[in-house]
């Protein structure tokens, strides 16, 4: 049977990751190498991003999370826009409730 050497996964000194900004018409994005230990609140300041937004929330991959959360190489950073109208309201509206 071969042997199987496992070599030591060595840290990455910078972090490749992704930050965008969804609109209803079009996505901004940004790729940023960020040094390893960032954060998400760091990348989406360093995008420049989050200064289109007051009262955003952060998501990395959907899920939202704080600004606090480490990077892991790969992140794809959301910034969530706040919701203009409440879902359930805006469905009854339309329903004619």
């Amino acid at each position: 049977m071969p042997s199987v050497s496992v070599l030591p996964v060595c840290m990455a000194e910078t972090l490749d990751i992704e930050v965008l900004l969804a609109w209803p018409d079009r996505v901004d994005r940004c790729r940023l190498s960020l040094p390893a230990g960032s954060t998400v609140g760091e990348a989406a300041e360093t995008s420049g991003l989050l200064e289109h937004v007051s009262g955003a929330g952060l998501a990395v991959f959907g899920k939202e999370v704080s600004p606090g959360q480490q990077l892991e190489a790969g992140d794809r950073v959301e910034i969530l826009r706040p919701l203009l109208e409440d879902p359930k309201t805006r469905r009854r509206r339309r329903a004619g409730r």
